[in-house]
């Protein structure tokens, strides 16, 4: 009896969703996180299941090609990308990789590492590289959308924006907002009142987390702590049990037409295909694939 109300009670909660914490491997390495499946139920698409897990859209899609993420068939077995390598930066504060879509926060102490999913600036209004500063936490904060944002909104909607939004269930910035001191402080980590566009690239330059995290992340952070955002495509990793991991992502469409094929590899990504102990084909599958995954290509 009591086991069937708890279950009851567990129904009609909201679903919530939580970060994603892993432990940073002592011995090293840069893996973290166990890959999770997923099995398609009536009534289930990519914007529930990438809630239901704390991921974003495109890289559920990537992850499960040929699934239409609309409409996934019922039974299908989805593979939920929850695990990764570290990005290859300082682990301290705040890391964005803007090709993974995603937000690292790690915290003083150096065991863990809290993972969100996130949106970013659209094609033609890229989020920037950098690596800056926390300038300010603003709880409850108002929108002042530039000139440009205004005109380019009554252009694509007819709609006349206001100069300023107030704090509110109408302000896209949410109830929470942490400003960086890159350029003129124009570039914010915030929430959004909206129920789309995490894990993907939507916004007009600033890094968009779901309305739950960044209410945790707003807690987390002061002033003075550091902020990376990097565009790194492809991660590597030559584990301490000598697995030669590979994990890539699509690349990030350009405004001026750039398509979504790695055409480019650095050097550290070549001298590491270039290995004994790799295997080329392996490499190269991985490469055109793009699946966002974590790759074994030890030959």
């Amino acid at each position: 009896m009591m086991r069937n109300l708890l279950l009851f009670i567990l129904a009609l909660l909201p679903l919530t969703a939580f970060a994603n914490i892993y432990s940073i491997p002592e011995n090293g390495g840069r893996l973290v996180g166990e890959l999770q499946h997923h099995v398609v139920q009536k009534g289930d698409y990519f914007q529930t299941i990438s809630k239901q897990y704390n991921i974003g859209i495109l890289e559920l899609m990537a992850s499960n090609p040929g699934v239409d993420p609309f409409l996934p068939t019922p039974g299908t077995r989805l593979l939920i990308p929850t695990q990764m390598l570290l990005p290859d930066v300082p682990h301290k504060g705040v890391v964005i990789n803007l090709a993974e879509l995603r937000l690292y926060f790690f915290p003083k102490g150096g065991k863990e590492v809290h993972v969100f999913p996130v949106g970013i600036g659209r094609v033609g209004r890229e989020t920037p590289e950098m690596v800056t500063r926390i300038k300010s936490r603003i709880p409850n904060p108002s929108w002042t959308p530039p000139a440009s944002i205004r005109k380019e909104h009554l252009e694509e909607r007819g709609e006349v924006l206001p100069r300023v939004v107030p704090a509110g269930p109408d302000n896209p910035l949410g109830k929470f907002a942490i400003q960086l001191s890159y350029g003129d402080g124009s570039y914010l980590i915030h929430g959004t009142n909206k129920d789309f566009g995490i894990g993907m690239r939507v916004s007009a330059g600033c890094i968009r987390l779901n309305p739950d995290d960044i209410e945790w992340l707003f807690d987390q952070v002061r002033y003075g702590d550091q902020v990376t955002i990097i565009n790194e495509t492809i991660k590597t990793s030559t584990e301490p049990d000598g697995r030669q991991l590979i994990e890539v992502h699509s690349p990030l469409s350009t405004a001026n037409g750039g398509d979504n094929t790695v055409k480019e590899l650095k050097r550290g990504v070549v001298e590491f295909i270039r290995q004994d102990d790799v295997d080329y084909t392996k490499a190269n599958d991985a490469l055109l694939t793009q699946a966002g995954i974590p790759v074994n290509i030890e030959e």
